[in-house]
């Protein structure tokens, strides 16, 4: 778990430094050059020491800090910082990044095979479980996006026809699905996913043209299920209103001829031909 470590503005320890050197010399100066050997082969070794905790931390940046492997602590207040002495310090980026998986090929929930590929965006919010709960939580977050895409992929269809049931078209609620579980998959790493998207998605080659044709069939489909139901309405509509208007009285026979007529006309693709009954040319 990441905590603050130790540090003191490092000008301030500077000045100070600074400070004892002038004081060592001012002091033994007037006994003689060789009075100022001694402490200052010691201020030396002081300063040398003292300088092995200063570090610049950048604006989004963090400092790891170690002390002889051991964790004490982080530090992200930006600047010219110091630190215990003879600590290493790593440096962990909290910048938002952005990483876009490779086009996977994958099967879908009915088995048809899709390329399909995401854009994660997140950020280091635990430096400790950044550097030391992950080899490279870079390439950790990587390979757990991958590893969620497919499994994505393969939980729901390309296309769904059924109006219960999610597809991977359907964008706002994929990503919010495929964004909750890289959190859950990346909290161990102390990175927070800010957002995950689809961002290519579509049939595989092989069986593209397939698909398409598919896909047009049914949209043929469902627009002459809309037309039929459409004109059973009108028919029904314009039988309602001859019997209630008294317009004209239909014998059975002619109800269904006019309702085969009606239907031709109101669901045919084509521009219908009327025929004219003139009557007989012959008296």
């Amino acid at each position: 778990m990441e905590r603050r470590a130790f540090r003191i503005n490092g000008f301030v320890v500077l000045l100070a430094l600074l400070l004892i050197g002038g004081i060592v010399a001012v002091v033994r100066l007037p006994d003689g050059p060789e009075a100022v050997l001694v402490p200052g082969i010691a201020w030396a070794v002081l300063a040398v020491l003292v300088s092995t905790g200063f570090t610049v931390v950048n604006p989004n940046e963090s400092r790891v800090v170690q002390f002889l492997g051991r964790y004490v602590g982080s530090v992200s207040e930006a600047g010219f910082q110091w630190v215990l002495p003879f600590t290493t310090k790593r440096m962990v980026t909290l910048r938002v990044r952005n990483f876009e998986t490779t086009k996977l090929k994958v099967n879908d929930a009915d088995g048809n095979p899709v390329e399909i590929a995401a854009v994660v965006v997140y950020r280091a919010v635990d430096t400790a479980k950044a550097v030391f709960a992950v080899d490279d939580y870079e390439e950790y977050v990587a390979i757990q996006s991958e590893a969620a895409v497919r499994h994505l992929a393969t939980s729901h269809p390309y296309d769904s026809h059924e109006p219960e049931r999610t597809s991977l078209r359907d964008g706002a609620e994929v990503a919010t699905e495929l964004t909750a579980e890289l959190r859950d998959r990346t909290e161990l790493a102390g990175i927070e996913v800010l957002e995950a998207r689809i961002t290519h998605l579509a049939y595989a080659p092989e069986i593209a043209q397939a698909m398409l044709v598919r896909q047009q069939a049914g949209q043929v489909v469902a627009a002459r299920t809309r037309i039929v139901e459409g004109a059973v309405g009108m028919v029904q509509l314009a039988l309602d209103r001859l019997a209630s208007e008294g317009v004209v009285d239909l014998d059975e026979e002619r109800k269904a001829q006019m309702v085969s007529n009606l239907l031709v006309v109101l669901c045919g693709d084509r521009a219908t031909q009327p025929v004219v009954n003139a009557g007989s040319l012959y008296a």
